[in-house]
């Protein structure tokens, strides 16, 4: 397993992560601050030992996506979109291909998250499999613990079976969609879930106000 760089002595994947992302968020965040968030992301990944490989990268993926929830709590220009978080046990299923389908759908128009309340090791791979039959692209996504920022940075929280372990915020829409988790299901059966689930995201959008 790819271990997570040391806080007192960051190896070069921490030290060029951080400059990448310095680069990327210049005048908004300090070196200091993503560098801590890319430790904190590695640390989630890696506990417990549920993420294998690129740890790292992925690590940078998530202090990405924490960085942007940051920018729309603190109001940066630019940050305005609306942000849709979506929640489930494990983050391998249901909340990918409700992320993944409504990123299809809305075409830039929405900032999506998926979270799990017990991280999965990966993606299940009927679930990337009944994706890619529908023409929708799961090649980069891998299950995440929800964090602060993130869930405080949504719009709207959309649980899906995760129960009382899910995170409801306050002054935030929140949505349940009580869908069938497809681990361990057969692909004609995960095929059905990712029709109701697309079902449901088509709800979500002719619902959405118009701007």
């Amino acid at each position: 397993m790819t271990a997570c760089p040391p806080p007192v002595l960051p190896d070069e994947h921490l030290a060029t992560g951080t400059a990448r992302l310095s680069v990327r968020y210049r005048g908004r965040f300090s070196p200091e601050t993503i560098q801590r968030l890319i430790l904190d992301s590695c640390e989630r990944l890696a506990e417990p030992a549920r993420v294998r490989t690129h740890l790292v990268v992925l690590a940078e993926h998530l202090a990405t996506e924490h960085l942007d929830a940051l920018s729309r709590i603190e109001g940066a220009p630019g940050s305005g979109l609306p942000r849709v978080l979506f929640v489930c046990s494990h983050d391998a299923g249901r909340s990918q291909m409700a992320a993944a389908l409504l990123a299809h759908h809305a075409q830039g128009d929405v900032v999506l998250s998926s979270a799990g309340t017990h991280p999965a090791a990966a993606v299940e791979p009927v679930v990337a499999q009944v994706l890619t039959e529908a023409g929708v692209d799961l090649t980069d996504a891998f299950p995440t613990p929800p964090t602060d920022e993130v869930v405080q940075a949504a719009d709207i929280v959309i649980t899906m079976g995760c129960g009382d372990a899910c995170p409801v915020p306050p002054g935030r829409r929140y949505l349940d969609w009580p869908v069938t988790d497809p681990e361990g299901a057969p692909i004609a059966v995960v095929r059905g879930i990712r029709d109701e689930i697309d079902a449901h995201i088509t709800e979500l959008l002719t619902s959405r106000p118009s701007s």
